[in-house]
């Protein structure tokens, strides 16, 4: 167990509920704070009957949500300014240009609801970074409030109910959790590049076939200008439409 580990679960045991909200709080605006372990624990000291589930699950969520939202204010309000100035400006457009920024903003609007949603509770050390890049991406308030709800509801409950089930083992249930989260990540990862090289391959076999079927097609025009002509010329000097 971490130093950090250990003086957060010692604020724990001294001051409460308090001390939960502050802690979930700080982790979600973006600080790098094992929340996963933390409510794990919590879960445990339930079980053990010095903290009540349902108030922790209260606690914690309401916790997740204004700490989201904290992070996705930032991004909104600085970091989308940020990004306007990376766009508009000559000197990092030869490092970013205009049409990466375009791009990321439209796969972000596209994809955006399922990073938001698996962040909260499957890759939750993601979710301060996705927090900013939502609000600098100028995502819809709306549906990142939707997403991040819905899946902060997973966050909170789940690792909650682990240790209360699991109990004194907790920390064993979060190491089991920790490697799951990161394969599942690399899976992720690994079937996104694989979508990704079957576009691209799809889209230069589409290209090969419209590079092929052009130089036919200009054939084929010098043959019928040439039937063309010669039956004008037949015409001018008989005067009698050429027979085919």
């Amino acid at each position: 167990m971490t130093n950090l580990l250990s003086f957060l679960l010692s604020l724990l045991q001294n001051y409460g509920y308090l001390a939960l909200w502050i802690t979930v709080f700080v982790a979600a605006v973006g600080l790098p704070i094992p929340i996963t372990l933390v409510l794990l624990a919590a879960g445990a000291f339930a079980a053990l009957g010095d903290f009540n589930i349902a108030l922790l699950f209260i606690i914690s969520f309401s916790a997740l949500v204004c700490g989201d939202n904290v992070g996705y204010l930032i991004g909104r309000i600085w970091g989308s300014k940020a990004l306007n100035r990376v766009e508009h400006s000559r000197r990092w457009n030869r490092l970013i240009p205009p049409k990466t920024i375009v791009h990321s903003r439209y796969y972000f609007r596209y994809l955006g609801g399922w990073a938001i949603f698996l962040s909260r509770f499957l890759f939750s050390a993601l979710g301060g970074v996705i927090n900013l890049l939502s609000g600098s991406e100028l995502y819809p308030y709306r549906d990142f409030l939707l997403f991040d709800t819905s899946g902060e509801a997973l966050g909170a409950i789940i690792p909650l109910l682990l240790g209360y089930i699991f109990g004194a083992s907790w920390e064993a249930v979060g190491d089991v959790f920790g490697y799951c989260s990161f394969l599942i990540l690399c899976l992720l990862v690994v079937i996104l590049l694989v979508v990704r090289l079957i576009r691209n391959a799809r889209s230069l076999k589409a290209e090969n076939v419209a590079n092929v079927s052009q130089p036919v097609e200009v054939q084929s025009n010098p043959t019928e200008a040439s039937v063309i002509t010669a039956a004008e010329t037949s015409i001018r000097s008989t005067g009698n439409l050429p027979l085919l």
